[in-house]
């Protein structure tokens, strides 16, 4: 009898070991620090002349402006940024809000899947979601899955 516990034990270890091989490795954490300082370096770079060095956007960002578009929200807790999943995000990020909003919606909020690798995209987001207070934070994994 003693023989047979064994031999299951051994085997419910065996199967547990070979499943947990099987899953998924995660991807890095939002807020690594090494993704958050290359977030910020991309970000001043590409994205702080519209939406600010410290991500405070442009004035009267929720006012159209006199050709219909919108200037460049804030990405601070101030913003709306943290309001909406990590995905569309990055597919903005990716794409540009026109493409993105569609039916004809135009933005001066170009894509940079051409110029930004997307490692850089996921960087640049680390880095803004880094300086949200927690409360915003938790609301966007949530919205996220995460």
């Amino acid at each position: 009898m003693k023989q047979f516990v064994l031999g299951a034990g051994l085997a419910t270890a065996a199967a547990a070991v070979g499943i947990w091989l099987l899953l998924p490795v995660a991807a890095p954490v939002a807020g690594d620090s090494g993704a958050v300082a290359i977030g910020q370096k991309v970000y001043a770079a590409n994205c702080a002349s519209c939406h600010g060095a410290n991500l405070e956007g442009q004035p009267n960002w929720r006012e159209p402006l006199s050709n219909g578009r919108f200037p460049a929200p804030p990405h601070d807790a101030s913003g709306h940024t943290w309001h909406h999943p990590d995905a569309q995000l990055l597919a903005i990020i990716r794409q540009g809000t026109s493409k993105i909003v569609g039916n004809g919606y135009q933005s001066d909020m170009p894509g940079f899947a051409d110029i930004l690798s997307e490692a850089e995209m996921r960087a640049v987001l680390d880095y803004i979601k880094s300086t949200w207070p927690e409360r915003a934070a938790q609301y966007q994994r949530q919205v996220s899955g995460n």
